[in-house]
């Protein structure tokens, strides 16, 4: 594959990613923030929030399974929950965070146990989906940076 074709492509998965609601503006900051002396600075961001991720949503799930449940102990959770996903622009993730703070605040456990499926399942995705984008950018090396759009 010559260098055009994999800017392209490279430039096209990340598109998706936008145009799937998967990412927000937030992940264009970060993009903004990268350089040649930190080539890799986004893909360092998304993998020490998902090394963080973990442990967060060992404690959330931790959490729900107490009885009786203590709603105000899990959306404080997930809000922290919800920062760290905001600040790397997982617009499907703090959307099922928002989800499940709402059912916090209504005392609603079922609708909790339901979002939290339904959020770990958006963050799984969206790690294969940025690992497969990360991949591709390095793949096509140091010209990944003028695939960016600016």
């Amino acid at each position: 594959m010559d260098k055009n074709q994999s800017c392209r492509q490279v430039r096209l998965m990340r598109q998706s990613l936008f145009d799937q609601g998967f990412l927000d503006e937030q992940f264009i900051q970060l993009e903004e923030l990268q350089d040649d002396a930190n080539p890799n600075f986004v893909e360092e961001i998304a993998t020490s929030y998902y090394r963080d991720s973990y442990r967060s949503l060992q404690a959330i799930e931790l959490a729900l399974e107490k009885t009786p449940r203590d709603f105000s102990k899990l959306d404080s959770y997930m809000h922290q929950f919800k920062g760290s996903s905001s600040s790397i622009g997982a617009k499907k993730v703090k959307a099922e965070c928002q989800q499940f703070r709402e059912y916090c605040n209504a005392g609603n456990g079922e609708g909790c146990m339901r979002t939290f499926q339904a959020l770990k399942n958006e963050h799984a995705t969206l790690k294969k989906r940025l690992e497969a984008y990360f991949q591709m950018a390095r793949q096509a090396g140091p010209i990944e940076a003028s695939c960016r759009p600016k």
